[in-house]
């Protein structure tokens, strides 16, 4: 068996089956590292959603720190109603719409960009929502969670919009100075406004099924040298009969079946 399977034919077949199977790790080491990128997500919701707000400080929002994801921060100041920007296709459970921007003016004359919610897609007039809530005027306090910002997008937005929250595209269409590594999820106003756009829920704790899928590719590379392995011994036993060699041993023969037995003392029989 070992010579019959020493031929260029089954080294081919054997190498074909190695770049298969080493593909297969690939793609389950890169499902390991989702699941990993998923944890490490989880861990700072479940360290920084629900904590106590943290006062403000500009290196929140000015360098943004992935361990500081989602801390809510206390920030006191005027919203720039007249800078508002609409964010394009920001879906929510399903349904596509917007998100409301609206840059919050501090004390010490920079700005924080405020992300106030969601509004569903109009109907009055394609392409905006039918109705924006004004941001509450005068001094404000906010409770805001930190986000960072998005890359830019290679598409264009209407007039008051933006295609992603690109804070450096959105501070140079403001002409002030603006923080441009993070901005701030709202989850209070205070004064509360009559009306606002829908606050998002909180994120889902989910590692999802990234270590199922990388064991099922773990398990589709071993699977790969089982079927070489079956195929070329299948392929040996037929090439073995046609050549009229002696019958193989009968540990390597497959045991007849009664239907087979049947039939074969039948036809002894001449039946």
């Amino acid at each position: 068996m070992l010579r019959y399977l020493a031929t260029p034919r089954w080294f081919g077949w054997l190498a074909l089956v190695l770049v298969l199977a080493a593909a297969c790790t690939a793609l389950g080491l890169w499902q390991l590292d989702r699941r990993d990128q998923a944890a490490a997500t989880v861990n700072t919701v479940q360290a920084n959603y629900d904590r106590t707000p943290v006062p403000y400080s500009p290196e929140f929002f000015e360098a943004f720190e992935e361990n500081a994801e989602w801390t809510p921060v206390t920030l006191v100041g005027e919203y720039d109603s007249a800078g508002q920007r609409i964010v394009r296709n920001r879906p929510l459970n399903g349904r596509p719409g917007y998100e409301v921007l609206v840059p919050l003016k501090l004390k010490d004359g920079t700005a924080v960009v405020i992300n106030r919610g969601w509004l569903p897609i109009g109907n009055d007039q394609a392409g905006r929502p039918d109705d924006v809530p004004p941001a509450p005027d005068g001094e404000v306090t906010v409770v805001a969670r930190i986000r960072p910002a998005e890359p830019a997008l290679d598409r264009s937005a209407p007039a008051g919009q933006l295609a992603s929250i690109d804070l450096a595209e959105y501070r140079e269409q403001l002409g002030y100075p603006v923080s441009t590594a993070a901005y701030g999820l709202l989850a209070s106003e205070t004064p509360a406004p009559a009306t606002a756009p829908v606050a998002p829920a909180k994120p889902a704790i989910d590692l999802g099924p990234h270590l199922s899928y990388s064991m099922q590719w773990f398990a589709f590379g071993v699977l790969l040298f089982v079927g070489l392995g079956y195929a070329a011994r299948q392929q040996y036993l037929i090439d073995h009969e046609d050549a009229g060699a002696p019958p193989v041993p009968a540990r390597a023969r497959r045991r007849p079946s009664s239907e087979e037995e049947e039939d074969a003392i039948l036809d002894a029989r001449g039946l």
